[in-house]
């Protein structure tokens, strides 16, 4: 048993499962990741820092400082001169690369700064949510949070997640997101707010894709994470058991492994196929 963990009394309510959905997530994509990003002390090294994800930090972290500034310096040229400043050179090929991306990073986040209001004050930036259910604590960052009108004039609460990739996105994604479902159902209970809209914004593309949840479709996504989190809660206890073994956390390889941190350490990832480059999750600066 860990020496952080209460014990549990005849009688006592078992306790509910702290997690968040990228813990969820990683037990789904693979139970060994999850044991060594999770559960081993110290966790093994990883491998050297990603361009994209630098690139994707750098655009997050120049829209939730322009959220900042005061409204009368929330201007296009101001998301640009944060971009400039805050940006992220970890994983490029070299400088060359880097300045590339960081003028296209500069022009996505300059272009999606024209589309905003400065005035429409979002509830949230940045901001951790979290909330209960029957089996669970869930808990999460949200990029933003907005309260906007509803049909009836009644104030409603929006999701909205920021996405920097090179894939294309639809509305699907954002129905069958398991974390943005969970984000709703915990800025509603935190703000005593309805809140069942959630939105992608990609912002490569400029485009918004958007869903509205309803408390079926809400309780279905919840029904899921506790599901999932039932199997990282036994996982997590035979690991306290002294079971590290593959049956338990058995490793799943295929495309994915080429972008696992934990490559270096996992034979089966390893011979699932070449590694990628740090910077080769970068879109086409064309």
């Amino acid at each position: 048993m860990s020496t952080t963990e209460q014990p549990v009394l005849p009688g006592m309510p078992r306790r509910l499962y702290p997690c968040t959905p990228t813990r969820l997530s990683t037990w789904l994509d693979c139970p060994r990741r999850y044991r060594m990003a999770y559960l081993d002390r110290p966790a093994p090294a990883k491998g050297p820092p990603w361009a994209h994800n630098s690139f994707g930090a750098s655009v997050h972290n120049a829209l939730a400082g322009w959220w900042r500034l005061r409204r009368a310096e929330r201007t296009v040229p101001a998301a640009g001169e944060l971009l400039d400043r805050g940006w992220i050179e970890e994983g490029y090929a070299g400088p060359a690369q880097s300045q590339v991306h960081r003028a296209r990073a500069r022009d996505m986040v300059e272009r999606y700064a024209a589309t905003l209001d400065p005035a429409a004050e979002p509830l949230g930036v940045e901001r951790t949510v979290g909330a209960p259910t029957a089996e669970i604590v869930v808990s999460g960052r949200v990029d933003r949070l907005d309260a906007r009108r509803g049909p009836a004039g009644e104030t409603e609460l929006a999701v909205v997640d920021y996405k920097t990739g090179r894939r294309a996105l639809t509305a699907d994604d954002a129905r069958t997101s398991l974390a943005l479902a969970l984000y709703a159902l915990a800025a509603a209970r935190i703000f005593h707010k309805p809140c069942r809209r959630v939105e992608l914004h990609h912002l490569p593309s400029g485009e918004i894709h958007a869903w509205e949840h309803t408390e079926a479709t809400l309780s279905r996504h919840v029904r899921r994470a506790e599901a999932i989190a039932a199997e990282c809660r036994q996982a997590d206890e035979r690991f306290r058991a002294g079971d590290e073994t593959g049956e338990v956390f058995p490793p799943r390889p295929g495309p994915g492994c080429g972008w696992c941190d934990f490559r270096a350490v996992c034979p089966e990832g390893a011979a699932a196929g070449p590694a990628h480059r740090p910077w080769d999750g970068l879109a086409d600066p064309g």
